[in-house]
């Protein structure tokens, strides 16, 4: 799936090597932000297109870049094969792809058979890989060898997976939560030797990333949300610090979107395809269970499913899954604005110095300025379908969508 994040403290060791890349969905720890001053507000299919790459393969996987390595995960239409793989970032040239058998399963109408997006540290890349069965974590060289593989079982959902491994130091770390079981499991990054394997509670399968958080004393936490809640981990030893517990009048919703952070809240949002919605603002810190004492906010219709939020100091950016633009409060949760857009919206969104770009599924990208006042900047259209949540890297914007990848800069003088 397609999927909130910036963090007032971020550990410079955390997203020093991201600047430049793009190392895992939405980018430098899932924050869907590039401080990039060189992406155009004026393109279309054929204007500042540095290059356009013919897609016969599908999916709604994301790109990750790093350096002029650009990875992509696909799957044959007729779903017999999957594959990873590697195009020059700078040039759209194939380098190599590798190709997994599989099968044709069911999935959510607007998921993929290939809706996993990779992760990479700059030496290997992380890629989930699903059968239409079952599920296993592959690592391979920036040459196309595979490095190792975790074979993780029986996947189960009606919706078919979408999750994204994330890499901090040498650990790749994958929430594996579906209908009825979840854990969260973190391997090393050179062998595949399984260091965490933490039970967790399950109701429906849930798709969001997870995400880091710096603490006041330096340590990292990693925060994790779905069905059951949020809950704080030690980023190195996958202790539990606090949990919030999520209150359901009726069935348990399901979390696609990845939380987010900023000025001391986690706001998280669920919902599923009958139009109910639940967002939660939690206070951050405590220990043990925080449930009865964290809660700041929260809102019962007006949130996103699907596309993630972006925060911004005490703002919160959202595009919702039918295409209303807003802007709220993080601390309270006020709307300060709300526009609607031309298109539903599956991707998430995100902003490039200091302004949002939205993608409509009709393919049309809208532009506007992240502050607390409304202001549309530009409008442009690529022609074709996009469901699949941008990258940024080396001052250029890469979209995937039905059937090309684009390359957006401007061109070299």
């Amino acid at each position: 799936f397609i999927c909130f994040t910036f963090l007032v403290l971020i550990s410079p060791a955390l997203c020093l090597a991201e600047t430049a890349n793009w190392s895992r969905f939405r980018g430098p720890n899932g924050t869907g932000i590039s401080e990039s001053k060189n992406i155009p507000l004026k393109f279309s299919n054929t204007e500042n297109i540095l290059w356009k790459l013919p897609l016969a393969d599908v999916g709604n996987s994301a790109p990750v870049i790093w350096g002029n390595h650009l990875f992509l995960h696909s799957s044959l239409p007729d779903g017999s094969k999957r594959f990873l793989q590697c195009i020059d970032s700078e040039s759209g040239k194939l380098l190599w792809k590798k190709s997994f058998n599989a099968g044709v399963a069911k999935t959510h109408i607007k998921n993929s058979l290939a809706s996993c997006t990779p992760a990479t540290d700059g030496e290997r890349v992380y890629n989930i890989i699903w059968d239409g069965k079952n599920i296993a974590l592959y690592a391979h060289d920036f040459k196309g060898e595979e490095v190792w593989k975790k074979d993780l079982g029986a996947f189960n959902s009606q919706h078919g997976p979408g999750h994204s491994p994330i890499v901090q130091g040498n650990k790749v770390i994958f929430n594996n939560d579906q209908d009825g079981t979840a854990q969260l499991l973190a391997f090393d990054s050179k062998t595949g030797k399984t260091l965490w394997d933490i039970p967790r509670k399950a109701f429906r399968a849930c798709y969001s990333t997870p995400l880091f958080n710096t603490l006041e004393n330096g340590k990292l936490e990693l925060l994790v949300a779905t069905s059951a809640g949020i809950t704080s981990y030690d980023a190195d030893k996958g202790l539990e610090n606090w949990n919030y517990t999520w209150s359901f009048s009726k069935m348990p919703l399901r979390t696609v979107a990845s939380p987010v952070v900023t000025s001391g809240v986690v706001v998280a949002c669920s919902g599923d395809g009958a139009g109910d919605r639940h967002l939660i603002a939690v206070k951050l810190g405590g220990t043990g269970d925080v449930t009865p004492t964290n809660l700041l906010w929260e809102n019962r219709k007006s949130f996103p499913y699907v596309p993630c939020m972006i925060s911004k100091q005490e703002y919160i950016f959202s595009v919702t899954d039918k295409g209303m633009a807003m802007c709220n409060l993080a601390i309270s949760g006020k709307e300060l604005w709300s526009e609607r857009l031309d298109s539903p919206v599956t991707a998430s969104p995100l902003m490039i110095d200091n302004n949002i770009f939205a993608i409509g599924e009709n393919g049309d990208v809208y532009i506007f300025q992240a502050e607390g006042s409304f202001k549309m900047i530009s409008k442009n259209s690529l022609g074709e379908p996009v469901f699949s949540t941008p990258a940024v890297a080396n001052d250029k914007l890469y979209i995937r969508g039905k059937d090309h990848l684009f390359c957006i800069g401007k061109p070299v003088k």
